[in-house]
C-alpha cells in the first residue's frame, strides 16, 4: 500500500500457511497498517526497514507497540531512527511522524529473516543512504523472485543520491553488483512507484543500464 504524502509503498509479506508476516517500510498512516494486519489475522515477526528516511519509518513506533513486532533496520542507518533530523522528519513533519525509534536489532549483508515458511536474505545495497537494503524473496523456479529494493531502484529511475549519506558511485555499483546481478524475471518491488523486473530496468533505466 502508498502511505503518507510521498506515497511510499509499505509491503506486508505474509506465509499463507501460518499467517506469520514481515512489514517492509511502515512510513506512515500506521491506523491503515494495523488494520490489515488485524483483518487478516496477521502475526508481525519483525518491521524491517530498507533504510532510515522517514517516509519509510515514521509508523515505527505505533506499529511496534501494536504488535510487539521488533524493528529491524541496517547498522548504518540505525542513527537515522533515533534522530528526527537524520531521518529528515524534523524537516518533512508531514512525511509520517517525529517519533524515535531505538531499533531492536541492526542488519548486516546476508543476514535471513523468517516468516513462517518464507526466508529473505538481507543484502547491503548503499547509495540512497549508507544503510540501504533491499529483501530477497528467492520463489525460483516455481516463481519469480521478489526483490523489495527500497529507494535503491525504482521503475525507469533510482534513488536521489543528494540526501546525507547518499553517493552517486556506490548507488550505481550497488544496483549493478546485487540487483542486476538477480535473475531476469526477478521482481522489483520499489520504495515508491510501480513494480517493475530486473529485465525490463537492465534495458530501459535511463540512469543505469545493463
Amino acid at each position: 500500500m502508498a502511505l503518507g504524502p510521498f506515497q511510499a509503498n509499505c509491503y506486508i509479506v505474509a506465509c499463507p500457511e501460518t499467517g506469520k508476516a514481515l512489514v517492509i517500510d511502515p512510513g506512515a498512516e500506521a491506523h491503515r497498517i494495523i488494520d490489515l494486519i488485524r483483518r487478516e489475522g496477521l502475526k508481525v515477526e519483525a518491521i524491517v526497514n530498507t533504510h532510515g528516511h522517514v517516509d519509510h519509518v515514521g509508523a515505527d513506533a505505533a506499529l511496534r507497540e501494536a504488535t510487539g513486532a521488533p524493528v529491524l533496520v541496517h547498522e548504518e542507518d540505525a542513527g537515522m531512527l533515533k534522530s528526527p533530523l537524520v531521518s529528515l522528519s524534523a524537516l518533512l513533519p508531514g512525511a509520517g511522524g517525529a517519533a524515535r525509534v531505538t531499533p531492536d536489532r541492526e542488519l548486516a549483508d546476508g543476514d535471513r529473516l523468517k516468516a513462517g515458511t518464507l526466508e529473505f536474505v538481507v543484502r547491503h545495497t548503499p547509495g540512497h543512504s549508507r544503510g540501504s537494503v533491499c529483501l530477497l524473496l528467492d520463489r525460483e523456479p516455481e516463481a519469480p523472485s521478489l526483490c523489495f529494493s527500497g529507494d535503491t531502484l525504482f521503475a525507469g529511475s533510482v534513488g536521489r543520491t543528494d540526501l546525507p549519506g547518499g553517493d552517486w558511485d556506490t548507488l550505481e555499483k550497488s544496483i549493478r553488483e546485487v540487483i542486476y546481478a538477480l535473475p531476469d524475471r526477478t521482481v522489483i518491488l520499489p520504495g515508491h512507484g510501480p513494480r517493475t523486473t530486473v529485465s525490463r530496468e537492465k534495458k530501459t533505466n535511463a540512469f543505469v543500464r545493463g
